[in-house]
């Protein structure tokens, strides 16, 4: 990232690439993902330090099988540590901010590496400081969990695991595409909308859970871009709905 910033070539950074839409003209410059590149993960007492690139559901099977509970919803998120921390990401009504301690993050502009706080992150539903500055990237985080039995925690996961297995398309697909709205879900309102079915060229409202957009083969981003503005247009007309995009889109048309 140093010699990138030096050589003026523009860095994306993707953990997983969950909850991403790269547009069909594809990212200029470095991309550095993460998944599969720094994947530590360290347990001392009730303490667990994961590198970025740690797939989520992975950390919380570690975290089960040590017998430390507070994890086990990671099991419902396919992205990784870095990209949890950046969305502030959460399932089954558990969120990261409540067990994150700190991240650290290399801040480009200054070089340097630092130890933010839960705090200092400002948290919020699926949104963090991060999003404000995209040359910050985070290295590993800091987790607080507390003790639990290894046998239950692995039963519960097995649970979401299933629960996610039948509640969710197996075609491909950016994940949920809308945040929630103030007390609603977006799968609801979008099936409430008649929405379920709705295709713009081969992208498709799930008909199993209208918050997935999936291809059904050869779809295009801007086909899938176009089926997200439908959906909110549509949402907003009939139900006075205002729906706010949870996917990440990069790149170039």
């Amino acid at each position: 990232m140093r010699e990138a910033r030096q050589n003026g070539v523009p860095v994306t950074v993707l953990g997983g690439g969950t909850n991403v839409l790269v547009r069909d003209g594809g990212i200029r410059g470095l991309t550095i993902r993460l998944a599969k590149s720094l994947t530590k993960v360290e347990v001392e007492g009730m303490s667990v330090v994961a590198d970025a690139g740690v797939l989520y559901p992975v950390l919380a099977n570690t975290t089960a099988a040590s017998g430390l509970a507070g994890l086990e919803f990671a099991t419902g998120i396919p992205g990784t540590v870095g990209g949890a921390v950046y969305m502030n990401a959460g399932a089954y009504g558990s969120e990261t901010g409540e067990v994150l301690d700190w991240a650290d993050v290399f801040r480009a502009e200054a070089g340097e590496v630092v130890r933010m706080q839960n705090s200092d992150l400002h948290l919020s539903y699926r949104k963090s400081i991060l999003h404000e500055h995209p040359d910050w990237l985070v290295l590993r985080a800091g987790y607080t969990v507390g003790p639990g039995d290894a046998g239950l925690l692995k039963a519960r996961i097995k649970g979401f695991r299933m629960q996610r297995m039948n509640g969710s398309p197996n075609k491909p697909s950016c994940g949920s595409t809308f945040k929630r709205p103030p007390g609603d879900f977006p799968g609801r309102v979008i099936e409430a909308a008649g929405l379920k079915g709705t295709r713009v060229g081969n992208i498709e409202v799930s008909p199993v859970h209208a918050n997935y957009l999936v291809n059904l083969g050869g779809g295009t981003a801007e086909e899938a871009l176009e089926l997200i503005d439908l959906v909110r247009r549509t949402v907003r007309e009939k139900l006075g709905v205002e729906l706010e995009s949870e996917v990440r889109v990069i790149g170039e048309p």
